[in-house]
C-alpha cells in the first residue's frame, strides 16, 4: 500500500505525521558554516537523536544514529540539509544492498510515497500558470480520457483542482496500492475505474469543498487532468515542469524504476519478498528521488514563495502553502501549527520506505531524511528533533514537561477505549501504577502516559498529549488530545481489556 494510512483526517496520515512542537531554548552551538563546523554540526546530531519530550529536571537522554538504527531495525538512512538556497550537507548511513555490502551514498533512490502529491502540486500551479488549468473549475471541463462521475453529490458542488490538491474533493481511495517488478500495472484510467487494481472505483461520496478527506484517489485524477491537457506522459511532464527547472538530477516518476536505475535504488528489506513496489497512481505515490533533491525541491519552493522563482509566481506559491481547510493542508503540502512560524513539509510511507521533508521560509532552512525499514517514522523523528535543536528553528524540537504525581484510584478512571474524531482508536490501560496507551502508528508496544497534572499526560516516545475531562461525578466519558499541531476531540467508548 502506499502513501499515508487510509484515514479521513490529516491525523491518520501524519501519526508520522507530526513534527510540530513547543519552542524551547536551543542548545548553544556556534554558527560558523565553514566545512570543519559542518562536519562537527553533522556530528552533533548523529550523536545527539532526542526523544520527543523530557521531563523537567531529569538529564536529556541523546541518542546515537548507530543505536536507533538497531532500535528501529533500519538498515539504511540518508539526510540532507539546506540553508541559504543551496544542499548545505548530505549524508548516507548504512547498506542499500546488503547482498554486496553496497553503501548508501546522499545519491542513492528511495521511494518518496506521499511526498510526490507535493511535487505533483507543484507542477499542476505551473499548468495553472500557463493557462491550461485552473484552480477552481470543474475538472471536466478540461478531462478527456475519463470524467469524474456525476452522482447526487456534485449537483450543487463541482470537484475542482483546488478541491483535489486539497484533499476536500469528497473523493474516495486513501490510498492506492503497487505491482511489483513483472506484475501488470494498470493504466491510469484502470486505477480511476478501479480495473484489474486493488483498489475500489475512484469516486465522489462526499460533497466537494465541504470537508478534508484525504485522498490518494484524487489525486490519480490530477495525473489524468494534467496528461489530458498536455498531450505528455505524466513522468515527462513532471521531468519538464519541475525536476529540470529546479536541479533534480536525481528524481524520476518513471514506472517501473527503469531497470538502469536499479543498482542506484535502495533495497527495501522490510518487505518480505526484499523487492520494489512500482506505482501506476504515480501522483500520490509514484516518486524515486533522494533527500537533497528534496532539499532543492523545497529551496524551489522557498523562492516562489518569496517572489524569487521564474517557475511559479509568488501569488501561487502563497495559495499553495496557505491552508485550504481545518485542517493543516494547503495545496499538495502539510503546514505547521497555525499562529507558529510557516513551515511547509510532508510525510511518505510507501512498501519499505519512510520519508520526511519539511522546510521554514523564514529561516530559509529545511531537511529531508529517507529511510528503509517499518520503524523508519519513529527514527526520522528523532533525527528532526535533532537538526532543529542544532540550528535553533522555531519549531519542531523537543518539548519539555514537568511531571506530577496522581493517584492510583484516579488513574484508574481513566482506563479505556477512546474514539478521537470518530477515526482513531486508542486503548488506556493501567498497569503496576502506570497508564498506558495503545496506538498502532505509535508502536507496537503499549506507551507510557506521564502525568502532568491530574488529567493531562504526555509521551516522551511521540509528541502526544492527552487531557481527560472528568464529569461532576468524577467519571470520564471525553477527553482532548494533541499530536503534534493536530487538536483532537475523543470519546470513551469502552472498557480497556484487563
Amino acid at each position: 500500500m502506499s502513501g499515508l494510512p487510509a484515514s479521513a483526517k490529516l491525523l491518520g496520515f501524519v501519526t508520522l505525521l507530526v513534527l510540530m512542537w513547543t519552542p524551547i531554548t536551543p542548545l548553544a552551538s556556534d554558527k560558523s558554516t565553514n566545512a570543519t563546523d559542518t562536519d562537527a554540526r553533522v556530528e552533533r546530531i548523529i550523536n545527539g537523536l532526542l526523544p520527543a519530550a523530557s521531563v523537567k529536571g531529569q538529564p536529556v537522554p541523546r541518542m546515537t544514529l548507530g543505536e536507533r538504527m538497531k532500535y528501529y531495525n533500519i538498515p539504511e538512512v540518508s539526510i540532507a540539509f539546506f540553508r541559504d538556497g543551496r544542499v548545505d550537507w548530505a549524508r548516507g548511513y548504512g547498506l542499500a544492498d546488503k547482498t554486496i555490502n553496497k553503501p548508501v551514498t546522499p545519491d542513492t533512490l528511495f521511494q518518496a510515497a506521499s511526498i510526490s502529491k507535493s511535487a505533483t502540486a507543484f507542477a499542476a500551479l505551473r499548468l495553472v500558470q500557463q493557462g491550461k488549468l485552473s484552480l477552481d473549475e470543474d475538472v471536466n471541463l478540461k478531462l478527456v480520457s475519463w470524467k469524474v462521475p456525476d452522482n447526487e453529490f456534485t449537483e450543487t458542488e463541482r470537484v475542482t483542482l483546488r478541491r483535489l490538491l486539497s484533499h476536500t474533493a469528497g473523493m474516495t481511495v486513501p490510498s492506492v496500492g503497487g505491482y511489483q517488478a513483472g506484475e501488470y500495472m494498470p493504466t491510469t484510467v484502470q486505477v480511476l475505474n478501479g480495473e484489474k487494481t486493488s483498489n475500489e472505483p475512484v469516486r465522489v461520496d462526499r460533497v466537494p469543498g465541504k470537508e478534508f478527506r484525504y485522498s490518494g484517489g484524487g489525486y490519480v485524477v490530477v495525473q489524468q487532468l494534467m496528461a489530458d491537457v498536455t498531450g505528455k506522459s505524466f513522468p515527462a511532464l513532471m521531468h519538464d515542469l519541475v525536476f529540470e527547472p529546479l536541479g533534480m538530477t536525481h528524481s524520476t516518476f518513471e514506472a517501473p524504476l527503469p531497470k538502469s536505475l536499479w543498482p542506484k535504488a535502495a533495497q527495501p528489506y522490510d518487505e518480505p519478498h526484499n523487492g520494489w513496489y512500482f506505482y501506476s497512481a504515480m501522483a500520490p505515490a509514484g516518486l524515486w528521488t533522494t533527500p537533497s533533491d528534496l532539499c532543492l525541491f523545497a529551496i524551489g519552493v522557498e523562492k516562489a514563495y518569496e517572489g524569487q522563482s521564474t517557475f511559479l509566481s509568488q501569488s501561487l506559491a502563497r495559495e499553495m502553502l496557505t491552508y485550504q481547510s481545518d485542517e493543516i493542508y494547503g495545496l499538495g503540502f502539510a503546514l505547521g501549527q497555525r499562529g507558529h512560524a510557516l513551515r511547509f513539509w510532508h510525510s511518505g510511507k510507501n512498501g519499505g520506505y519512510q520519508s520526511l521533508f519539511e522546510a521554514y521560509p523564514a529561516v530559509g532552512e529545511g531537511s529531508a531524511v529517507m529511510t528503509d525499514g517499518g520503524g523508519g517514522l519513529g527514527l526520522i523523528l528523532e533525527i528532526q528533533r535533532a537538526i532543529a535543536e542544532e540550528y535553533g528553528w522555531p519549531d519542531g524540537r523537543m518539548e519539555t514537561h514537568t511531571l506530577a504525581k496522581v493517584d492510583p484510584i484516579t488513574l484508574r478512571m481513566y482506563t479505556g477505549v477512546y474514539l478521537f474524531s470518530g477515526l482513531f482508536k486508542m486503548v488506556v490501560t493501567l498497569d503496576n501504577g502506570q497508564l498506558y496507551l495503545q496506538y498502532g502508528p505509535f508502536g507496537d508496544k503499549p506507551q507510557k502516559l506521564l502525568p502532568e497534572s491530574e488529567t493531562r499526560f504526555f509521551m516522551t516516545s511521540a509528541p502526544f498529549v492527552i487531557e481527560f475531562q472528568r464529569e461532576a461525578d468524577g467519571s470520564v466519558k471525553k477527553a482532548k488530545g494533541r499530536n503534534g499541531p493536530e487538536e483532537l476531540d475523543g470519546e470513551k467508548i469502552g472498557d480497556a481489556n484487563p
